[in-house]
């Protein structure tokens, strides 16, 4: 089975793209879209279905559910250019909603290619969930960020984060600085032409099994029935409402 890698046409389209970006230019060369923009990522996500079950067979790769659209939504945004200018796919949990759980992400844009992967926008139930089980269980996550591999390609955990611990835990909390975190995330940038190259496919796995853990992690209290969790989260819930009733 070949390699999946992009090709230089791959990112020549995505730069005339972003010079051209305009319905007409883009239907008058979709059949370069389709070919050399969409057709490799088809083939990398193929891929990883079969490679992602030996270190995160909870995450799955199909081409419908991964590849993100190049249609920009455009509602409420004051640029009105109708096409992203990067392709990207993103492999969730399989009991989880695309975006409603800690997942893998991949992207090739013509100033860059990124991996990385983690807990993007999540809802609030969602963070208070993640937080008490951070609370309890934070060695697991310092033992899992601070591995020579991760930190050797991610650095640390990102994302935006609070100002303050968050209500409900002391200043000084052990995991004060992972729960101050609103957003989970880890990755790296490569340049542009690193998607065109044969190393690209075995790279992108090496990274995704580095963060495989991270992403088990935090995956999680969104996917679990513990009842010592449930148990947390209804004392935290009540306290919330206490304090609300009393204001």
């Amino acid at each position: 089975m070949s390699t999946p890698c992009f090709s230089p046409k791959t990112l020549t389209f995505l730069r005339a793209l972003k010079r051209n970006n305009r319905r007409e230019w883009f239907n008058a060369n979709r059949a370069r879209y389709e070919e050399h923009v969409r057709a490799p990522m088809v083939a990398l996500v193929e891929r990883l279905a079969l490679d992602l079950p030996a270190f995160a067979p909870e995450l799955i790769a199909e081409p419908k559910r991964s590849i993100y659209r190049i249609y920009r939504d455009t509602r409420f945004s004051p640029d009105k250019t109708p096409y992203k200018t990067h392709v990207a796919a993103i492999f969730p949990h399989r009991d989880l909603g695309k975006h409603e759980g800690a997942g893998l992400y991949v992207h090739v844009a013509p100033d860059s290619v990124f991996a990385g992967g983690g807990l993007y926008r999540p809802q609030p139930r969602q963070l208070a969930r993640l937080r008490t089980y951070i609370a309890g269980r934070h060695r697991q996550l310092r033992a899992i960020i601070g591995a020579p591999p991760f930190r050797e390609a991610f650095g640390t955990l990102d994302g935006e984060r609070l100002q303050r611990t968050p209500r409900g835990y002391a200043a000084d909390h052990p995991a004060a600085d992972l729960l101050r975190l609103k957003q989970y995330l880890a990755g790296r940038a490569y340049e542009p032409a690193f998607a065109t190259s044969p190393r690209f496919y075995a790279s992108l796995l090496h990274d995704f099994t580095v963060l495989a853990p991270m992403i088990h992690y935090l995956n999680g209290p969104l996917t679990t029935t513990d009842a010592l969790l449930e148990e947390a989260l209804s004392g935290e819930e009540a306290r919330r409402a206490s304090r609300g009733a009393g204001r």
